[in-house]
């Protein structure tokens, strides 16, 4: 059978996430354990106790959501449940990589510490707002955010979620009048996100400087498992250039929608989604659905 992981990306915070896995399992507790020696962060502290406005800290936000999606991944080893396609959201992309082992454990929450630092701090001082697009086709966004950049304000798509959902990113006045232009246009919502800035946008130009950085003593090895990327929906192979890729990132719009499509080519039977939330992971196959604790 071919299965996918999918992983999430910022945003898919909560609360008290991954605090029941770490009391059942042991697996879970050592991820936890080891993640927090390495970051010199208390990681366990920040996903289960917060507060949430600590949690919701881009530097703090990016690490937790990758030790807890790491975390369910070695429950899900413990069951002999394994995939040879992997895809994350953005930050999503980094457990792709860890989980394919094309980058290592340690270097890959040394990185996210490092990037969820950089994009949580090196910002533009004007104010930036990102905002979820529901039911309208992203052809008809592009358009919106267009007109409004004509009035000389920032606003742009920026993560291309799926044929029915768009996140748009720009500055604070542009969301608000794209919200109303969007709806009019015949959006069924437009959901304010739980972000501290302009990802994905050519906004995070400090930021991506600074993490090529860190990106320079790093080594991938590309092996079996497929993992495919936000920046263009393609598979990585031996030959990419996965440093200047991973650095584009922070500045390029996440083409999830893309990703989509190349899984349906590749005709995928199962899709296992695994993130921080009360249904640890889902289960996709055949149109049907099903939640599982685990």
């Amino acid at each position: 059978m071919k299965r996918a992981f999918l992983f999430p990306g910022q945003g898919a915070q909560s609360l008290g996430m991954g605090k029941d896995i770490y009391e059942k399992y042991e697996e879970a507790r050592k991820v936890y354990e080891k993640a927090s020696e390495i970051s010199k962060m208390d990681i366990k502290k920040i996903c289960f106790e917060g507060p949430e406005e600590v949690l919701n800290k881009t530097e703090n936000t990016q690490i937790a959501i990758l030790v807890t999606s790491l975390a369910i991944l070695k429950i899900l080893e413990k069951y002999e449940i394994e995939a040879k396609y992997a895809a994350g959201l953005s930050l999503g992309e980094y457990t792709a990589l860890i989980y394919a082992k094309i980058l290592d454990f340690e270097d890959g929450i040394n990185l996210i510490k490092k990037r969820g630092k950089y994009m949580g701090t090196l910002l533009p001082k004007e104010e930036y707002k990102m905002a979820a697009v529901i039911g309208l086709e992203s052809k008809k966004i592009e358009e919106i955010c267009k007109e409004i950049s004509k009035l000389g304000k920032f606003i742009v798509p920026a993560n291309y979620n799926y044929s029915n959902q768009t996140a748009i990113s720009g500055e604070s006045s542009a969301i608000e009048e794209a919200s109303l232009k969007l709806k009019e246009a015949g959006a069924k919502k437009v959901i304010t996100l739980k972000t501290s800035g302009p990802f994905h946008t050519t906004k995070l130009i400090e930021a991506k400087k600074a993490y090529e950085k860190e990106l320079e003593n790093i080594n991938f090895e590309v092996g079996e498992v497929k993992v495919i990327k936000n920046i263009d929906g393609s598979i990585y192979k031996k030959e990419d250039n996965i440093k200047e890729i991973l650095a584009n990132h922070i500045i390029s719009p996440v083409r999830f929608d893309k990703t989509i499509r190349l899984m349906k080519e590749e005709q995928i039977e199962e899709y296992v989604e695994i993130g921080p939330r009360k249904n640890s992971y889902r289960i996709y196959k055949k149109r049907k659905s099903r939640s599982k604790n685990i």
